[in-house]
């Protein structure tokens, strides 16, 4: 190649490196194209749904939260219990036993025995009846709920007339004719009759029996207990 030819060749490579630079240098203040199936840095992941203001709570009226499976206590303090006023309240209702003959004194103890190898409190005590023994209101007021839940099979849950406090009824082989949520009885009414539903001994029949004072906002399930023993004794 001739010197000139030479020449010629250096001035072409210093053109096309300039061109280079100049789209390198362009492409650059332009910011890098983002090729297809590829993620820009500065895009952002998808937010998760908004919760819309207004939206129902978890808790539906009248139904339990998820997991409680009937009553549960308003203290993780299994030894709290509802003052004197509560119990003296339920005395002055004068309640009725809600199996005919059953001895008053016959209930003392049950409240605080233990259950599940001394895992959980009773919180209630024990009427021992031959099944289908009819098992009466022990006030006047209403039915809260009718509910089945594996430990206590059939249960209801009754309101007194002021709503201050719930019994609770369990393990009954049934429930009378025509008892419905929402129902009003009246003291000594059958309200149901003694089996060995939910987790009862099968050759055992009992109705297992609470009182609890409702929380302010009166959901059947939550309450603080008070022995039936208390509330029955009179002195």
């Amino acid at each position: 190649m001739t010197r000139r030819g030479r020449s010629h060749g250096w001035v072409a490579v210093a053109l096309f490196g300039c061109f280079c630079g100049g789209v390198i240098v362009g492409w650059q203040l332009r910011g890098a194209p983002v090729l297809p199936g590829a993620q820009s840095s500065s895009s952002s992941v998808p937010s998760s749904p908004s919760v819309v203001s207004g939206s129902p709570p978890a808790v539906v009226s009248g139904s339990p939260p998820a997991g409680v499976s009937g009553f549960r206590r308003t203290s993780t303090d299994v030894f709290a219990s509802a003052p004197q006023s509560a119990i003296d309240a339920l005395r002055h209702r004068e309640l009725r036993v809600p199996i005919d003959g059953f001895p008053v004194e016959s209930m003392r103890g049950g409240f605080d025995e233990r259950r599940d190898a001394g895992g959980r409190p009773h919180e209630a005590v024990d009427l021992l009846a031959p099944r289908n023994t009819p098992v009466h209101a022990a006030d006047d007021g209403t039915i809260a709920k009718l509910f089945v839940s594996k430990a206590g099979g059939n249960t209801i849950y009754q309101f007194d007339p002021s709503e201050r406090f719930c019994y609770y009824y369990a393990h009954l082989d049934r429930y009378a004719d025509t008892l419905r949520s929402g129902a009003q009885v009246s003291r000594g009414d059958v309200i149901g009759f003694v089996g060995t539903s939910g987790n009862a001994p099968r050759n055992t029949p009992h109705l297992h029996f609470a009182i609890f004072e409702l929380t302010p906002e009166r959901h059947w399930w939550q309450g603080t207990p008070i022995d039936p023993y208390l509330a029955f004794r009179r002195e």
